[in-house]
């Protein structure tokens, strides 16, 4: 079994900054890609931005510039760091790991349960 635990979430102002963690615990081997989704009500769950293991990252084009994705590989965890926020970031955001299980060795796609993030004044 494998828990991916989100943290970080919560109300700022337009302008403001945040900063999302996701700690992932249990039965790993390694992880492959982590990353950061996000659903805003009534819309599909978007993806925000990407990391490879090696430190490779990918942003929607929304964020960049303002958002930075990072990972500490030792720690299993993966990080966002949210600057210059603006209302429209406003959403549920989930954190996303391709992990390979012990003792199977097979690749799972996990899901952390989500972290409110509410910008507004």
């Amino acid at each position: 079994q494998v828990q991916l635990v989100e943290s970080g979430g919560g109300l700022v102002q337009p302008g403001g900054s945040l900063r999302l963690s996701c700690a992932a615990s249990g039965s790993i081997f390694s992880i492959n890609d982590m990353g950061w989704y996000r659903q805003a009500p009534g819309q599909q769950r978007e993806l925000v931005a990407t990391i490879t293991s090696r430190g490779s990252a990918n942003y929607v084009d929304s964020v960049k510039g303002r958002f930075t994705i990072s990972r500490d590989n030792a720690k299993n965890t993966v990080y966002l760091q949210m600057n210059s926020l603006k209302p429209e970031d406003t959403a549920v955001y989930y954190c996303n790991a391709v992990i390979v299980l012990l003792p199977t060795l097979r690749r799972d796609d996990c899901w952390g349960q989500g972290t409110q993030v509410t910008v507004s004044s």
